[in-house]
């Protein structure tokens, strides 16, 4: 597939002097030389009204080849589906154009495992209750499963880390690392912003980055029927492109669970930073409980910590990697020339690859909680009770949440934007909204600096979607 094609290359008019010729399939011709299949699509009429004139028009595809003068026109058909507004059209493909295929090039294997154009994260509504991350007839399954299992394993078996207690050794480098790639990360859009323009609208929550905001009317904050939904904006800052998640930071992560009475006498800090700590990062101002042995189980929810006098008295260790420290506002230096902003771009693209992929490996082990209603998060085996939530039907809960798995999106929100797909082009049209993709903030904003595009993002920012050039070109697609 080619990336990019201009529309407009690819429709074409035809007249016709017959309106009533009517086309049981639809009429194909394939070009080695050009890759390009022409198909001729027809109304019901055969024909379509544009204007004041009936005219046939013919939509180019990218996919196939030439047909030779010695192969047969009825060939067997397939399915093939045209970008655009990804709708599934029929048409006639030849063998040659199958043979074409990458999948039956590779032995019949997709090399490709990223879905060509993939749809944007659904917006659930504030009224419904967000699905759990696996079904509830898997985990009623796996459930019966485990205590089928146990019922040949004695019952004094002895817990793993970390529910016994103890830290699991070889994840504390990664916290380390997903705690240095965070502070990086803030650090590096910074100075992104200096030189990246970033938008914010005013009313809402929702941002763009480019030169100039797009023009479409999704705000849905105060008085947007005043403004017809037109977003009024302003210039973004940190908090705008990394969502700030706070929990409440515990002292001891098996300890009780945290009442409504003492919802204000405990610290709130990033979640993310409260999962380093549970996995072993040493910070001063949040001291966290360490145990050298293993709790001693007493009932299914009781247990006491194991005595320690004997051990030897602990030494402070060193961590083997540095923690990092935020750089304040004004000592924030832009970068100089074109060469210092791609490279800090690729930096702050690997920085965010860096920080979500080690937290997944941390959210294995420690259980993070996040509420089914509203965006509240729980780093720990159980949620709190503190009865804050405020979202749809909170008084039917008594302001309690429902608490349920966590993933990696509720604990690093991706904040989604419109993909500009030329920054010193023509800004976004309102009309051809359904042709643009989608990425999150950060990668738009190091893509547009100058960094490599991963491979990851492609799906969802529609990159081998031809931009029509003209409004008439978009109406035509089909």
């Amino acid at each position: 597939m080619a990336s990019m094609v201009s529309l407009s290359n690819a429709i074409g008019f035809s007249h016709t002097t017959n309106h009533n010729t009517l086309f049981s399939t639809s009429l194909c011709k394939l070009n080695y030389s050009s890759n390009m299949v022409e198909m001729k699509t027809f109304s019901q009429q055969g024909c379509r009204k544009i204007g004041h004139d009936r005219r046939c028009f013919r939509v180019y595809g990218l996919y196939g080849g030439r047909k030779e003068n010695n192969e047969k026109s009825d060939d067997a058909t397939s399915k093939v589906t045209l970008s655009g507004n990804q709708q599934p059209i029929r048409t006639e493909i030849t063998k040659a154009a199958k043979e074409l295929r990458p999948e039956q090039q590779s032995g019949g294997k997709n090399t490709n495992e990223v879905p060509q154009n993939a749809d944007f994260p659904r917006q659930y509504s504030r009224k419904e209750k967000k699905p759990f991350p696996v079904p509830i007839v898997e985990l009623r399954r796996a459930a019966r499963e485990r205590i089928k299992k146990m019922k040949d394993v004695p019952k004094k078996k002895p817990m793993p880390a970390p529910k016994n207690g103890l830290l699991v050794k070889n994840l504390i480098p990664y916290a380390y690392d997903v705690y240095n790639a965070r502070i990086t990360l803030i650090n590096n859009l910074k100075k992104l912003l200096k030189v990246v323009p970033v938008h914010a609208c005013g009313w809402c929550s929702e941002i763009h980055v480019g030169p100039v905001g797009h023009p479409f009317k999704s705000c849905k904050g105060t008085q947007a029927n005043r403004r017809n939904g037109l977003h009024e904006w302003t210039n973004a800052h940190v908090e705008d492109i990394l969502i700030p998640v706070d929990t409440f930071h515990l002292y001891d992560r098996l300890g009780k669970r945290i009442p409504h009475e003492k919802r204000f006498s405990i610290p709130r800090i990033p979640a993310v930073v409260e999962l380093c700590l549970q996995a072993g990062v040493e910070i001063p101002e949040f001291p966290t409980k360490r145990r050298r042995k293993p709790i001693i189980r007493i009932g299914k929810k009781e247990f006491v910590d194991a005595d320690e006098s004997e051990l030897p008295d602990k030494v402070p260790d060193n961590p083997t990697t540095p923690l990092l420290a935020e750089i304040p506002d004004s000592e924030i230096v832009a970068p100089v020339n074109k060469e210092e902003v791609v490279h800090l771009a690729e930096e702050t693209l690997q920085a965010w690859e860096q920080m979500r992929r080690g937290t997944k490996k941390l959210m294995r082990m420690y259980q993070v909680r996040v509420c089914g209603y509203c965006p509240e998060i729980h780093v720990g085996p159980s949620g709190h009770k503190a009865q804050n939530c405020g979202a749809h039907k909170h008084q039917q809960r008594n302001g309690q949440h429902g608490w349920q798995a966590a993933v990696i999106d509720d604990l690093i929100p991706p904040r989604f934007v419109w993909h500009v797909p030329d920054v010193n082009g023509p800004p976004l049209e309102r009309e051809l909204r359904n042709f643009y993709g989608q990425a999150p903030a950060v990668v738009e904003m190091c893509i547009q600096a100058g960094a490599a595009l991963p491979e990851q993002y492609k799906s969802t920012m529609r990159l081998d979607i031809g931009i029509p050039s003209t409004l008439k070109e978009a109406e035509m697609v089909v």
